[in-house]
């Protein structure tokens, strides 16, 4: 009779709703960066991660062996397999790599579903191609235009602003041109200008600018920053906090990742933070002029 009663409450336990957050990009067989960084990232945060491979890459944290697109076709299916059922929340993407993926993904976020985000992954740091040159015209014509906020590092920045970028000024000029000509908003990451004293990063939507800072992580080579800093701005979105207050999210989870850095191998993979949606504070917060907080912290 006990038995039949748990069984009874277990059935009646009302379970607890994730918001869902979706990943469009390449998978990295050494589990660094890409989809394996962003589901990683998502855990983390408490939301459902949902992913549609856009590309097959042969890596490691050392070099990038080979890259494979998906097809079209089944990029597409993929998308809509999420969207039929699970509704994410918000969208973020990464490597697309092919000019038909790019457009895959420009013509079925056409009509807005929720915000997405796109990380502009262009070349790795090891210097292999992860956008096809043919495909950065429908990358800046067709999806930017329709993006929540574009996360370019510094050599990405320089293309989409068409300008170089020594300093901290020049970031900040940089990110103001990107929105003026794409009409989203912009966060330019900073952590590999030359001389800087700490890891700066820009952000601009038009009506507010950050300057978001943290102390450099001395003695850590990582590899899958960008692909995690984008994809922990997308499950703070997913969760419900404003475009401004995610990206601060974001930068808080990014410097405690690399702050807390493990071994693997002769090389680093990033830590994976407690808590990370209420970790706000840790980095350098610097509003030249903000905007009310979001809806579930004011």
């Amino acid at each position: 009779m006990e038995f039949l009663q748990l069984i009874y409450f277990a059935m009646r336990i009302e379970r607890k709703k994730l918001p869902v957050a979706l990943t469009i990009a390449g998978s990295d067989s050494g589990g660094g960066a890409g989809i394996q960084a962003d589901l990683k990232t998502f855990v983390a945060f408490g939301v459902h991660g949902a992913s549609a491979i856009a590309s097959l890459t042969a890596q490691n944290p050392k070099r990038v062996l080979g890259v494979e697109p998906c097809s079209p076709k089944m990029l597409r299916q993929q998308i809509k397999a999420v969207f039929e059922e699970l509704h994410p929340a918000a969208v973020k993407t990464g490597m697309l790599f092919s000019k038909e993926n790019v457009r895959v993904v420009a013509h079925f976020f056409e009509n807005p579903k929720c915000p997405v985000i796109v990380d502009p992954l262009m070349i790795s740091t090891s210097g292999a191609k992860l956008l096809e040159p043919v495909a950065m015209k429908i990358l800046t014509e067709k999806l930017l235009p329709l993006a929540a906020l574009v996360t370019p590092n510094l050599d990405e920045a320089e293309i989409l602003a068409g300008q170089k970028i020594p300093d901290i000024e020049a970031m900040r000029k940089a990110a103001r041109k990107i929105h003026a000509r794409f009409g989203c908003a912009v966060l330019v990451k900073g952590g590999h200008l030359k001389n800087a004293r700490e890891a700066v990063d820009i952000f601009f939507d038009g009506e507010t600018e950050l300057l978001l800072s943290a102390p450099f992580v001395r003695g850590v080579s990582t590899h899958g920053t960008g692909c995690t800093y984008s994809a922990a701005i997308c499950a703070a979105l997913a969760l419900g906090h404003g475009l401004p207050h995610a990206v601060e999210i974001g930068k808080n989870f990014i410097t405690a990742a690399i702050t807390g850095s493990y071994r693997i191998g002769k090389h680093f993979a990033l830590g994976q933070p407690k808590n990370p949606a209420g970790a706000v504070g840790r980095t350098g917060f610097h509003p030249v002029h903000a905007t009310a907080g979001c809806s579930c912290c004011s």
